[in-house]
């Protein structure tokens, strides 16, 4: 019997979600293989992430990767990383949608991750792009600043934006950008943020975007911009500490993580994944969820939401 996804299963009163976006950040490849900084393994945590997708049994519509895809642009950072998504993204079915970051070369990204060295596009020029999700559209903005690591979008940019959501999508728009457009909690990432968000809220306030992704910060955080979810994902390279002494601004190796978005008719769920292999504390396996499927609503209320004195509970 073919196994149904779990995003596709309805137990309560939510349908199921029609789309699935894995939701990745903050890659940081060097060349070589080389450690970043001299330590940190920046391979083995994407690895870890496309292993865990493809054990869960999900099928992503998208990977997204939201910028920072290599740490200095070397062409041979983008080839890996490019060769270890693209197969893990053919045996999971998913597209792959490559975000611009501030640590990234256009011209090496146009050329390495996108295929299109000679495309006839300046090498300097933004890297903007818009994806057709099965009716979900996703936009791929590009707030890199060539030679700074905050971001800002040029008004043509704003204007291409504004155009492409003047038509509105059949499921919506869902709009990923590197620099995030909410604040952050770290005041030294506030010099690197995205600047002239105002302009930015007043081309997409109204619109039919109902997500936006984003990266940069190197830890999972959420916000409202211009009356829009946002929502940022962790990078797999190493994280920022938020809980570092006041006034520190600390890169830790851990805490690594991914993200998923569901997309449902009446709103969009956001979920973090951390990496890495754990101790089980409780299973309930695929048989155990075929039988509560199996029964009614008031019997798998009775199965599964009763509580009992017992510490295992009387469901397992």
């Amino acid at each position: 019997m073919a196994v149904v996804p779990n995003h596709q299963i309805q137990m309560g009163q939510h349908a199921p979600a029609s789309h699935l976006i894995a939701h990745i950040s903050d890659t940081h490849f060097l060349g070589g293989a080389r450690a970043l900084y001299g330590t940190v393994d920046t391979d083995s945590p994407v690895r870890q992430a496309l292993a865990q997708l493809e054990r869960s049994g999900l099928r992503p519509d998208a990977l997204v990767f939201t910028g920072d895809i290599a740490d200095t642009g070397e062409t041979d950072a983008y080839r890996r990383v490019r060769g270890l998504v693209e197969a893990s993204a053919d045996r999971l079915g998913a597209e792959v949608v490559w975000v611009m970051g501030n640590h990234d070369k256009r011209a090496a990204f146009r050329a390495e991750l996108l295929g299109k060295a000679g495309s006839g596009a300046p090498s300097d020029a933004p890297v903007d792009a818009v994806f057709d999700l099965a009716g979900v559209r996703l936009i791929a903005l590009d707030s890199s600043v060539p030679g700074y690591h905050h971001g800002e979008l040029a008004q043509s940019q704003l204007d291409w934006l504004a155009d492409v959501l003047s038509d509105p999508a059949p499921h919506g728009t869902v709009l990923a950008l590197h620099h995030p457009p909410i604040p952050t909690m770290i005041p030294l990432m506030s010099i690197l943020e995205l600047r002239g968000q105002a302009r930015l809220a007043q081309v997409i306030a109204g619109s039919d975007i109902r997500a936006i992704l984003g990266g940069h910060l190197h830890y999972a955080t959420t916000g409202i911009f211009a009356g829009i979810p946002v929502s940022v994902a962790a990078a797999t390279c190493y994280t920022l500490d938020a809980s570092a002494p006041q006034g520190e601004l600390v890169g830790q190796r851990g805490g690594q993580s991914i993200n998923l978005v569901h997309v449902y008719d009446d709103q969009i769920v956001h979920s973090t994944v951390p990496l890495g292999e754990f101790d089980v504390a409780t299973r309930f396996d695929a048989a155990f969820l075929a039988r509560m499927q199996s029964l009614s609503p008031e019997e798998r209320t009775e199965a599964f939401s009763r509580q009992t004195d017992s510490a295992a509970g009387s469901v397992a």
